[in-house]
């Protein structure tokens, strides 16, 4: 396992340094990337209709990285410290962090927010999940993170962002029922059973 951690992580990296413009975007999608996906999240829950909708569509995926990245990648890090590449392999990363590796604590947050938006709008959630993936691969790419972070980190926040759907399904028929019976019927986006495109 630990072998091929290694052999894909140089896959990866091994392509950094080549063309200054693969590595500045890289370092983009490593470092800056996340806070544009936070700033979209936000415009996207500003946009929608009903102050209960927008509420829960916010707090859903606050849970589901709060769990991510504050609970469950925590306790791994607790027990688990597995150092990050350019400590093991003594060479200059293209940005600098700090901290265990293993899970991605990136992958985890912004694989949680993707999910959920893709539990609230399919055609905002692909995108968040295209986007968190290209994230994650360039984490590898400056030379933060192993294969293995950014893996374990994406399953973490879906699984995280699955598990609080799944126990808000009581929260989100009781806002489709009210919703309907405000506006004659009309589904709400985002909060009934179903998932809207």
């Amino acid at each position: 396992m630990g072998t091929l951690n290694a052999v894909w992580f140089a896959a990866v990296h091994g392509l950094s340094g080549r063309n200054i413009i693969a590595d500045v975007a890289a370092i983009f999608f490593a470092t800056w990337m996340p806070y544009f996906l936070g700033a979209g999240f936000l415009v996207f829950v500003f946009l929608r209709k009903g102050a209960r909708r927008r509420f829960y569509i916010f707090a859903e995926a606050a849970l589901a990285m709060i769990l991510a990245r504050g609970i469950v990648t925590s306790v791994i890090r607790f027990f688990f410290h597995e150092a990050r590449p350019f400590s093991v392999q003594a060479f200059v990363p293209l940005v600098v962090t700090g901290g265990w590796s293993f899970p991605s604590g990136h992958a985890a947050l912004f694989f949680a927010l993707a999910t959920a938006m893709w539990f609230a709008n399919r055609k905002w959630g692909w995108w968040y999940i295209v986007l968190a993936a290209v994230m994650a691969f360039a984490r590898v790419y400056v030379g933060v993170h192993w294969p293995f972070d950014v893996i374990g980190g994406a399953v973490i926040g879906i699984a995280s962002a699955g598990l609080v759907h799944w126990w808000l399904a009581g929260v989100r028929k009781g806002l489709a029922r009210h919703e309907m019976s405000r506006h004659g019927g009309e589904k709400g986006e985002g909060v009934s059973p179903s998932v809207t495109a």
